[in-house]
């Protein structure tokens, strides 16, 4: 998959097949809008383009304005975004920077600039309750309208629903419909088998391995250590993973996702979100330093419970201890092979 950040270089498709979103954790939604749009690029003779935007428009509101509540908790990293576009088939993908220009941009001017001058489009298949331009101005009716006016065809994909456990009735199921939305709400709670039928997969954090304090190491227990490139992650607290990329066969283990309240915040790694993972068993041929610029992924299985702030070296110590033997207790009554199970039956 070719990546653009911006639409005037040379490379990008001379027309394209277009879908245009923030495809925030890329779940079965987006999944199913993107297998549509590849098979009308490919009927079309045309390359599949995905448009999304970084930061996300909520984000730089949420920042223009000084209110940081209006956004979004963050499912996934640029990385996560474009590693799923590009495992689902997309041949490339704009990823548009949002500043002040393009949030004053009315929607006419979003069209004949940048779908017709810029791209070239020749099909937009867009979600439906999209909006786009200033004031988010612009909707399916107006985008229809333009390209009947402009030349180019637009489509509508109606809503994906999946099925959910129902907690307020014993064995009974609630369709759900697949949004980010919903995948966030499901994360925020801990509920880490409703978020992988959401996504199709569970839900996983890629990055390089950073060096932190490694005061992990000075209590027994070696971390790798990812930051999360948003301060708002949509998990949070501590959880039985397990950890790919480090070993041939995936690694058992016990992360922590947040700001680590027990510690210093103004420790190396700066108070920022970090993803720390200490594997049950470390491999002896990685060595003491074998993990650092390893790119990584790691799959959040099952939540334990939240950050908790402790007040010394040997209550957090203890609490480790107890985390590492809840997460043994998990994952020796087989919860990530049904998990996985489950998960697969779903898609």
């Amino acid at each position: 998959m070719k990546i653009f950040r911006g639409y005037h270089y040379r490379g990008i498709a001379p027309a394209c097949a277009l879908t245009i979103g923030n495809f925030d954790g890329v779940h079965r939604g987006h999944q199913a809008m993107l297998a549509l749009l590849r098979n009308e690029a490919q009927h079309r003779g045309l390359e599949s383009c995905v448009m999304s935007f970084e930061p996300h428009p909520r984000d730089y509101f949420a920042q223009a304005t000084g209110k940081p509540e209006i956004a979004p908790a963050r499912i996934g990293t640029l990385r996560d975004k474009l590693t799923e576009l590009a495992r689902c088939g997309v041949d490339q993908t704009i990823v548009l920077p949002f500043r002040a220009e393009l949030a004053r941009q009315s929607p006419e001017a979003f069209i004949q600039d940048v779908l017709v001058a810029g791209l070239n489009v020749r099909y937009v298949l867009v979600g439906d309750d999209f909006r786009f331009g200033a004031r988010r101005a612009g909707d399916y009716a107006m985008l229809a309208a333009a390209g009947e006016a402009l030349g180019f065809e637009v489509a509508r994909m109606n809503s994906y629903e999946v099925s959910l456990p129902d907690a307020g009735a014993e064995g009974g199921r609630r369709s759900v419909r697949v949004s980010s939305s919903a995948v966030r709400e499901a994360l925020g709670q801990g509920r880490m088998d409703d978020a992988a039928r959401l996504l199709g997969r569970p839900y996983s954090i890629s990055g390089h391995v950073v060096r932190g304090r490694r005061l992990g190491r000075e209590l027994g227990f070696r971390t790798i250590n990812m930051r999360f490139s948003h301060w708002k992650p949509a998990a949070s607290g501590i959880f039985v993973v397990e950890v790919h990329g480090l070993a041939e066969q995936p690694l058992a283990g016990v992360a922590n996702l947040g700001v680590r309240p027990s510690l210093d915040p103004n420790d190396i790694n700066g108070g920022r979100v970090l993803l720390e993972t200490h594997c049950l068993d470390w491999p002896a041929h990685l060595g003491p330093e074998g993990g650092y610029g390893k790119i990584v992924r790691v799959e959040l299985l099952h939540k334990l419970h939240d950050e908790l702030k402790y007040d010394s070296l040997d209550a957090l110590t203890t609490g480790i201890n107890k985390d590492c033997d809840d997460a043994r207790a998990w994952l020796a009554a087989g919860h990530a092979q049904t998990r996985r199970q489950t998960t697969r039956d779903r898609i």
